[in-house]
C-alpha cells in the first residue's frame, strides 16, 4: 500500500484529474465510476499482503454506495464501525485519529459507548457495577443504549448540523451526561461501538464495517486491558464470559448485515497508509 501512496503522490504532482462537475448527475456518476476502480483496485492490493485488512466485503457494497453518492450528493457520511469487545474497534480508531491529525482529513470519530444508558441508580442499589452484572442484568442490550437519541444525533450530523452528544463515564458509577461532548458534522462521520449495528439503527448507516480478530486474541487483550485497569484476573474472566455470550446475542448475528469485514489484527502502519491513499485518490482533481 505504501508503493501505491508514493505512485499516487507522484502522479498528483505531475498530473490531477480534472475535478467532475458534481452539481450534475452525469458528474457524480463519473466520479463514482472513478471511485469505484480505485476501491477495487484497493482490494487486489490488499489480497497480496500477509496480514490483509480487508476480509470480505458484500457483492453488492460498491453498487449500492455509488448510488448513494449519486443520488444523495449533500449527506455526510454515516460510517459504522463495530466488532466484539476487544476485537480492535478503538485501536483502529485511535490510528485514524492519527492520521486526522496528519493530514486534516474531514473525519468524525462518534464514541457510541456515550449512549449507554445511565444507570447511577441501579449501581448504587446494587453496589457496584459487577455486583449488577452478576445479579443477571444485561449490559449490552439494546434496551441498555439510548438508540432513539443516537438515531436522532446521527439524523442531524447527517444533514450538515453539529450536535452536542451525552457522555457515559467509565469510572464505575454508571452515570451519564446528557448534551456534553460537542461533535463537528464533518464529511465522513464514524460511529464506533458495537451498538452501531444493532438493529435499531444499523439502516441509517451508508457503510458498515466490521472488525473481525479470534477469541484467543481477543480475549488476550482483554485481559491484559483488565490489568491495566486494576481489575483482578478472577472477576475479568467473569466478565469476558458475559462478553462472549453478549457478543452472540447482539452483534455476531449482525456481522452479514455488514458491508466490509476488517482485520482486528491488522497492520496499523499499513492501514495508516490505507487511510492515506484513500484521501489521495479523494483529493486528486483539479477544478476546470
Amino acid at each position: 500500500m505504501e508503493a501505491l501512496v508514493k505512485k499516487l503522490l507522484e502522479e498528483q504532482n505531475n498530473e490531477k484529474i480534472q475535478k467532475p462537475n458534481c452539481q450534475t448527475r452525469a458528474g457524480r456518476s463519473l466520479l463514482a465510476f472513478y471511485l469505484q476502480t480505485k476501491f477495487k483496485q484497493i482490494i487486489n492490493h490488499d489480497k497480496k499482503f500477509n496480514k490483509r485488512l480487508i476480509l470480505s466485503y458484500r457483492d453488492e457494497f460498491l453498487n449500492n454506495f455509488c448510488d448513494r453518492l449519486i443520488n444523495r450528493p449533500n449527506e455526510r457520511i454515516l460510517i459504522a464501525l463495530s466488532g466484539e469487545s476487544a476485537s480492535g474497534k478503538s485501536t483502529i480508531c485511535q490510528q485514524i485519529t492519527k492520521c486526522i491529525s496528519k493530514h486534516n482529513l474531514p473525519i468524525t470519530i462518534l464514541t457510541a459507548d456515550n449512549y449507554f444508558n445511565d444507570i447511577s441508580d441501579l449501581i448504587q442499589k446494587y453496589g457496584n457495577f459487577d455486583l449488577l452484572r452478576d445479579s443477571g442484568y444485561d449490559i449490552d442490550s439494546p434496551n441498555n443504549f439510548d438508540l432513539a437519541q443516537l438515531k436522532q444525533d446521527l439524523l442531524e450530523l447527517q444533514q450538515g448540523n453539529d450536535i452536542l452528544s451525552p457522555e457515559y463515564l467509565v469510572n464505575g458509577t454508571g452515570k451519564s451526561k446528557p448534551k456534553s461532548i460537542p461533535v463537528k458534522s464533518n464529511k465522513i462521520i464514524i460511529v464506533e461501538g458495537m451498538c452501531s449495528i444493532y438493529d435499531e439503527i444499523q439502516e441509517i448507516f451508508d457503510i458498515k464495517v466490521y472488525v473481525e480478530l479470534d477469541d484467543f486474541e481477543r480475549k488476550r487483550r482483554f485481559i491484559n486491558r483488565a490489568k491495566t485497569r486494576n481489575q483482578d484476573e478472577a472477576n475479568a474472566l467473569k466478565h469476558w464470559e458475559y462478553l462472549q455470550n453478549s457478543g452472540k446475542k447482539y452483534v455476531i448475528k449482525n456481522k452479514d448485515k455488514c458491508d466490509i469485514v476488517i482485520n482486528g489484527e491488522c497492520d496499523l502502519e499499513y492501514f495508516s497508509h490505507m487511510v492515506e491513499y484513500i484521501h489521495l485518490i479523494t483529493n486528486n482533481f483539479y477544478e476546470a
